[in-house]
């Protein structure tokens, strides 16, 4: 409970001060991935080990994210959000001062960590200091700032590096924490009893949750790389994974203060909805990665474009979230969940249907209608999966649902989609490659058009001929992806029935990302 029942001035501006902590978190963790050839090019190492400053931080954000209920519990909720705050900030700065690529891992790394516990916290001290009644507005609130925050990232992440160089795009961040630290340090504090906690942290299962952790994060962002299974390190990173995940499991089912605390998952309702939350963030971010790839890779367009293309799915939601936040105590969310993954099904399907002259406003378009099952996604499914838990535990089945949602979504989600579309590539090019012989009465049209038309030779019209072979490869090969990932939703929604209905108004005192 909070400590005193703030002004509804006090509570607009609490909200500005805990969603620009997030807002700066969640917009970091997509920001530099538009950034890395540039990155990459001012240290003076390759692209692909750039990438590692994606990874870095994908690692240690998620090791804190899932000891964040120790965290809070050990020096409180608001006293962690203001230092995890500061220190975001702090780290942001030292990144942009890096001097070559070891250094900015290391620091990227620091800012990772420091970010862990910004998501879960600032919308448990978010909903914590909000009256009852008014519940659903902070939660539609949430829902718009991590919503417009991912897909602002490689808006925003293009244009600065393109206008004022890489290192801005960490710079920005220092005003932006400073400022949220400050303000909620001003409106709120921690209960006296909060912080008080003595529970040692269980070192052998951090230990083990660490390498876990790690290793399947290095396996999945580095697995397509290095041709997966044909490499020696691609096959010792998934056997320390499993060896790490098979005694973490056990040990801290058994531990006397574990590390992730197991029981959540005794409630249906948090156990089927962590799964469809996995699953479903795993295909929203993972097509939300392969759409601009292939927009830049094969259609020519830039990073500020390719973003620009993505955007729209945040239209709706932006008018929608806070509308939905009020109604989610009075209908089913079960009922608004299964609206969510029809439409998702829906205009994935309309998605798979594109062409080679597809235009920047049928793309778009698709995306804009795809913001009606975004809308209904987040806010409904988080009420159902963490509506059995206590107001206490919070944040610690918020950081589980997180941590789960992050490894799904930022780890499997990008490497199965883009390994799904190389192998489908592979496919396609396959297949048109044995229908365009010179027997073939199209094939032969073609070349004379070309001899006709640009007097190029048979080597030259046979390297315009595999150009357009492989960017139609692409092309129905992102349509296979996008094809699939529609069937998947709509497959999911007989398990949405097998959770209970809700019968509380306490759903709305969920955490969520």
């Amino acid at each position: 409970m909070p400590v005193k029942t703030l002004s509804p001035a006090a509570l607009i501006i609490l909200t500005l001060a805990l969603g620009l902590g997030t807002f700066i978190q969640v917009l970091d963790s997509s920001i530099a991935n538009v950034s890395i050839s540039h990155i990459a090019g001012d240290l003076a190492v390759s692209p692909n080990q750039g990438t590692w400053v994606i990874t870095s931080f994908a690692i240690s954000n998620g090791i804190v994210l899932a000891i964040t209920g120790w965290l809070a519990a050990r020096f409180g909720r608001v006293r962690l959000f203001i230092w995890s705050t500061s220190l975001f900030s702090i780290t942001s700065w030292l990144c942009g001062l890096a001097w070559d690529l070891n250094v900015l891992i290391l620091f990227r790394t620091l800012q990772g960590a420091s970010a862990g516990a910004l998501i879960p916290l600032s919308q448990a001290l978010l909903l914590t200091n909000y009256p009852e009644e008014k519940k659903g507005v902070a939660l539609g609130f949430w829902s718009m700032i991590v919503i417009v925050a991912p897909i602002l990232g490689p808006i925003v992440g293009g244009y600065i590096t393109d206008n004022y160089g890489w290192p801005w795009i960490f710079y920005i961040n220092i005003p932006i924490g400073f400022l949220s630290a400050w303000m909620t340090g001003l409106l709120i504090q921690d209960p006296p009893h909060e912080g008080k906690s003595k529970v040692p942290l269980d070192l052998t299962g951090l230990l083990l949750l660490t390498i876990g952790i790690s290793s399947l994060q290095v396996f999945l962002d580095k697995g397509q790389e290095l041709d997966w299974l044909n490499s020696l390190t691609i096959r010792v990173l998934i056997v320390t994974c499993v060896i790490a995940f098979t005694i973490f499991i056990p040990w801290n089912y058994y531990a006397k203060h574990p590390v992730m605390n197991f029981s959540y998952f005794r409630h249906r309702n948090f156990t089927i909805g962590t799964i469809l939350g996995a699953i479903g963030f795993l295909m929203f971010f993972g097509s939300a990665v392969l759409l601009p790839l292939w927009l830049e890779t094969e259609m020519g367009y830039t990073a500020f474009w390719a973003g620009f293309a993505v955007m729209p799915i945040g239209i709706i939601p932006l008018f929608l979230s806070s509308t939905i936040g009020k109604s989610v105590s009075r209908f089913d969310p079960r009922i608004m969940t299964t609206f969510s993954f029809i439409s998702f099904g829906l205009t994935f399907f309309w998605f798979s249907e594109l062409t080679p002259s597809v235009s920047l406003f049928k793309l778009m378009l698709p995306r804009f209608f795809q913001g009606i099952g975004l809308s209904f996604f987040f806010i409904p499914l988080v009420t159902i999966s963490l509506s059995p838990i206590p107001n206490h535990e919070l944040a610690g089945a918020s950081g589980i649902f997180n941590f789960i949602r992050l490894i799904a979504g930022g780890g499997f989600g990008t490497a199965l989609y883009v390994t799904l579309w190389d192998r489908r590539e592979i496919f396609h090019h396959s297949r048109l490659t044995e229908a365009t012989t010179i027997y073939d009465p199209l094939t032969w049209e073609f070349y004379e058009n070309l001899k006709q038309s640009l007097s190029l030779s048979q080597p030259e019209s046979n390297l315009i001929l595999e150009d357009l072979l492989s960017a139609q490869s692409y092309l129905l090969a992102v349509n296979d992806v996008f094809w699939l990932t529609g069937w998947v939703f709509l497959a999911c929604i007989p398990l949405i029935w097998l959770c209970k209905k809700n019968t509380t108004n306490k759903t709305q005192q969920v955490a969520m990302d």
